[in-house]
């Protein structure tokens, strides 16, 4: 059979909040940011593992709330009393640890927000104790804000992760696909996603439907690489 040529089409995902799947391994963390006006001290850090949903509630919070997302990684070179002047969404705030400028950013947009009276999220894939920071006024804030986790999935969860993976792509597995996965991948969203990502390839590529045969081939393959 003639392979077909695959093309790098974009990946439309979809951030609203009817979007997003509720789980008991993400309830807590939902209900945080839906109860955003009641935070302590009007912060709150999401923690969880890549792909685990924090950029998806980041945006369903900023749609809520009016704030601005940005990446922790480029707080350095950002106005930092402009941003202050409304809620503020900070994305993986852990890993800008060791980069004093970007620390020093971080620790005046923190207190100036508040100053302003505003709201604050941030988003990190671990506790604060765990990042590394250098500063250590930055370090005791980061620490004294209230945190909800984002767990691993359960069954019910990675099936709704793994059809909004596919439902981005604009296909649709067969159930007895999406089955095989649920019972065989990695239980964690950065496998999910690749998983899908190749399914998908394999699918354009050799002109297959999303079955079950399509993915007991793309997990052998997977699991022997």
């Amino acid at each position: 059979m003639a392979q077909q040529l695959g093309f790098d089409l974009p990946v439309r995902t979809a951030l609203g909040r009817e979007d997003f799947f509720v789980s008991p391994a993400n309830a807590l963390a939902v209900a945080m940011i839906e109860g955003w006006q009641t935070w302590p001290s009007r912060k709150l850090l999401l923690i969880g593992p890549a792909g685990a949903g924090k950029t998806h509630l980041a945006h369903v919070w900023a749609a809520e709330s009016g704030a601005r997302i940005v990446a922790a990684t480029g707080l350095a070179d950002a106005d930092i009393p402009a941003l202050s002047q409304s809620p503020v969404a900070v994305e993986d705030a852990d890993r800008i640890a060791g980069d004093p400028a970007a620390e020093e950013a971080l620790f005046h947009l923190h207190n100036l927000v508040l100053a302003e009276g505003h709201s604050l999220l941030l988003t990190a894939s671990a506790p604060p104790q765990h990042w590394g920071l250098t500063l250590p006024d930055l370090q005791s804030r980061m620490q004294g804000t209230q945190a909800a986790t984002l767990s691993p999935p359960d069954d019910q969860l990675l099936g709704a992760v793994l059809l909004k993976l596919f439902s981005d792509r604009q296909i649709n597995p067969t159930p007895d696909a999406l089955n095989h996965l649920i019972k065989h991948i990695t239980r964690d969203f950065a496998t999910a996603r690749a998983v899908v990502a190749e399914m998908d390839r394999t699918a354009l590529a050799d002109r297959r439907r999303i079955s079950m045969a399509l993915a007991r081939d793309v997990l052998a393959r997977i699991d022997a690489g």
